[in-house]
């Protein structure tokens, strides 16, 4: 069934509790909407040590409270709240990737998606500053295999916070009978759905809500007689660590027509486009509608997508 990554993300969470005792976490007041509580686990306070903790509307002090908690080298620690409000919290996730500390951040509501809440609650320039950020690993996971994927890759990782950045709204779920490689999210990009019978004449990259996007597109496309391949691209600090040998089995440099899929800002994505690629992207602020609206008037839709490629072409 469809499933909204934050929702996958709370279901991943309570699987992993149990046999995990060290992961203690919450959220800023925001719990029923992030997915972070631990089913049956008490609240922490002064009396009770409780592995769910309620830090309340105090982004920055959750965050300074987690690399605490990560110094301690026996906790592993997470904190939830909507994408945007990170902007309250950058000088703690600051000291955590200066640190290296081992955090996990649950950021939800992830783009435009958010809907009705409007401009000022779309996160569309914080993923290109995550980005950014030295010894920081953003995982923005397509569905609820990615983002299972996503959160093994976090606990496994030791050096530096790792943020997940999910959805509001439900996705469709990749099948493993359908797409194989479904889930590589530790590769950062992958071949999700090669071209049939050929070399891809384009490429559409997709991360989050919108990788659904690129695989509808691709059947269009393929309809029409051009040979297409779509490529997940979750993490672009993951994918950058990879050799230059896998990344050009990915991203050949001689297919030049490439077109990235992405409700958030366009900065950076020329690295992965190229010169003669093209970004479905944001570059203004969102606007006050349901999801639904807001893509399809934003051009994140299907026949969108097509007509872009068609253009590059």
């Amino acid at each position: 069934d469809k499933i909204a990554t934050r929702a996958a993300s709370g279901k991943v969470l309570n699987a992993l509790a149990p046999i995990m005792p060290e992961i203690i976490g919450g959220s800023a007041d925001l719990a029923s909407s992030n997915n972070t509580m631990i089913k049956g686990a008490a609240d922490f306070s002064k009396a009770v040590a409780g592995r769910n903790l309620h830090f309340g509307v105090r982004e920055h002090a959750m965050a300074a409270a987690m690399n605490g908690m990560a110094l301690s080298r026996m906790l592993i620690p997470y904190g939830g709240t909507f994408f945007i409000f990170t902007d309250y919290m950058k000088g703690a996730m600051r000291i955590a990737a200066l640190s290296e500390l081992k955090v996990v951040y649950v950021l939800t509501h992830d783009s435009i998606g958010l809907g009705e809440d409007g401009p000022t609650h779309q996160p569309n320039e914080q993923l290109a500053h995550f980005r950014a950020t030295p010894n920081t690993v953003t995982i923005r996971p397509g569905d609820a295999v990615e983002t299972a994927a996503a959160w093994k890759y976090a606990l496994t990782h030791q050096k530096g916070p790792v943020l997940l950045v999910l959805t509001r709204q439900n996705l469709p779920v990749l099948k493993k009978s359908k797409y194989p490689s479904a889930g590589q999210v530790e590769k950062g990009g992958y071949v999700l759905s090669d071209a049939k019978g050929g070399t891809p004449k384009v490429i559409l990259i997709g991360t989050g809500s919108e990788l659904a996007l690129t695989l509808g597109a691709q059947e269009k496309l393929e309809a029409e007689g051009i040979p297409t391949r779509v490529v997940s691209l979750p993490s672009w600090e993951l994918f950058s660590a990879q050799t230059p040998a896998y990344r050009e089995s990915v991203l050949p440099k001689a297919v030049k027509k490439r077109l990235a899929v992405e409700a958030l800002s366009t900065f950076g994505w020329e690295k992965w486009v190229g010169d003669e690629g093209d970004v479905i992207g944001m570059t203004s602020f969102g606007t006050s509608a349901p999801a639904n609206i807001s893509f399809e008037k934003l051009g994140f839709s299907v026949a969108n997508v097509v007509e872009r490629a068609k253009k590059l072409l």
